[in-house]
């Protein structure tokens, strides 16, 4: 998959996501492909991808920003962060990146999603270990931008090695 197709999966995606599920219509900024670190302030929202090939997609905004789709999501005042901003920003995150996942599919094979991870606060910093690149694509909204990434990077063909020496568990027994 080229970045380009990346960067139309997740425009198309997130346009999708955005107009039906919170009734806004956004546009797709100028992409780029880069490493992501530094400090961020705000939500992060984050979505495991595993399969073939393995990785991670985003979603993150200003905390107004993620207040404003809260409230257009569950079409009622979100003035400030608590657990139903958060919520309904892991909610947003699994849909825009369960939809590239579905396009990525068609080209790299079956692909598993994690359950939304989300971060917020100030000042925080988050990077990947390793040195593949983020797709991004920003997207104005609010007064603000709301950033889509997502990384992929081909799975190691032995991942039934959990540690050297240590097989994966095939089940686990409670």
């Amino acid at each position: 998959m080229t970045n380009g197709e990346m960067v139309a999966a997740i425009t198309k995606s997130t346009q999708a996501v955005f107009s039906m599920m919170l009734g806004i219509d956004v546009t797709a900024g100028e992409p780029f492909v880069g490493e992501k670190t530094g400090a961020e302030s705000g939500v992060l929202a984050l979505v495991g991808l595993a399969g073939a090939w393995v990785g991670t997609g985003s979603l993150s905004c200003s905390a107004e920003i993620a207040c404003h789709l809260a409230s257009q999501m569950l079409m009622t005042e979100c003035p400030s962060i608590n657990d139903d901003v958060l919520d309904a920003m892991a909610e947003v995150a699994n849909m825009v990146v369960g939809n590239v996942k579905t396009k990525l599919e068609e080209t790299l094979g079956p692909l598993a999603l994690s359950t939304p991870t989300v971060v917020y606060g100030r000042h925080f910093e988050t990077r990947r270990v390793g040195s593949r690149e983020w797709v991004s694509v920003p997207f104005p909204c609010h007064g603000g931008c709301i950033s889509v990434q997502v990384c992929l990077a081909e799975a190691q063909q032995n991942a039934t090695v959990f540690r050297p020496g240590f097989a994966l568990p095939h089940s686990v027994q409670f």
